[in-house]
């Protein structure tokens, strides 16, 4: 037999009764002393919730799955999920619940920042990063926001609650890739090789790869990063120019033809870049390279 899951605005209150503002915020201890530190398995229909836990302990259920609470930690809560929380009486925190239509998905990374939101996160947040102290302090500022009721409130716990959104994401995104297997980046770097050995001279932009690999451009620099210590875009970059300086010193053709053979429409275009790599214009570096390989061989 299925059990029954009520849907409340905020645990325990009616569902009919309505709230003026698009955010409501108060203490983690005021709301679940009510009911025993325990608040039972509930959901939003309209509204996602953030949690900042700041000290004591306790856990988190999303559905049928239990995490434990460690302070200091963001939970986030999207709408239609069954969840609910059980408290230590020491507990400190803010809940915030926001109207979900307020919910703005910055530019650019609507795709990738909406899926994020749309799946319930327990990130911990160590004091000593910066993005993280930056979370902490941003959380608080919406609460004292909410509870002084000054002057241009509505628009800065809009830009609060942006804030701390994009950086609980990047925080955990960053943890999901510390937390991925090595054999998981070495498989995924694998595969970006192999799709730039075989695309490079097509010039392809780096959200191709990232669809490619099935991942964002965001979580496959991070990969490229954490097990090459670069970017993606210096990856490709890293390519042309080897293809090139071998095609300088191995072939007759002109710096005009390597630039051609190499998917570069603009010779000048393909002069820069290839200053901008290494320092020296392809034709220095052919005559230099040519140079030093004679007086080897001599």
């Amino acid at each position: 037999m299925n059990r029954h899951i009520p849907t409340y605005q905020l645990y325990g209150e009616d569902p009919g009764k309505r709230h003026d503002f698009w955010l409501h915020c108060e203490t983690i201890k005021a709301r679940s002393s009510r009911h025993q530190w325990e608040i039972r398995l509930h959901r939003h229909e309209s509204f996602f919730q953030i949690l900042y836990i700041e000290a004591g302990s306790g856990d988190a259920t999303f559905d049928t799955e239990t995490h434990v609470i460690r302070p200091p930690s963001i939970i986030t809560v999207p709408p239609a999920l069954n969840h609910g929380f059980r408290f230590s009486r020491d507990i400190e925190g803010l809940v915030v619940t926001i109207l979900s239509s307020h919910l703005d998905h910055p530019p650019g990374e609507r795709s990738r920042f909406g899926e994020w939101l749309a799946t319930p996160h327990l990130t911990p947040l160590d004091p000593s990063n910066a993005d993280a102290a930056y979370v902490m302090q941003t959380v608080k500022r919406i609460g004292e926001e909410f509870d002084h009721r000054n002057s241009g409130r509505n628009e800065l716990v809009a830009t609060y609650v942006k804030l701390a959104l994009r950086l609980t994401a990047r925080i955990s995104r960053a943890d999901d890739i510390n937390q991925l297997p090595a054999n998981e980046g070495e498989r995924r770097m694998e595969m970006l090789g192999g799709l730039i050995r075989q695309h490079f001279r097509s010039h392809k932009p780096m959200s191709f790869y990232a669809d490619e690999l099935g991942i964002s451009l965001t979580h496959l620099n991070r990969i490229v990063r954490s097990m090459a210590g670069c970017t993606a875009h210096d990856l490709v970059a890293a390519k042309l120019i080897e293809e090139s300086k071998r095609e300088l010193v191995f072939s007759l053709a002109s710096v005009k033809e390597v630039g051609h053979r190499l998917g570069f429409a603009d010779p000048a275009y393909f002069s820069r870049f290839f200053l901008k790599q290494t320092g020296e214009t392809p034709r220095a570096w052919r005559l230099r390279e040519i140079q030093s390989l004679d007086k080897a061989s001599f």
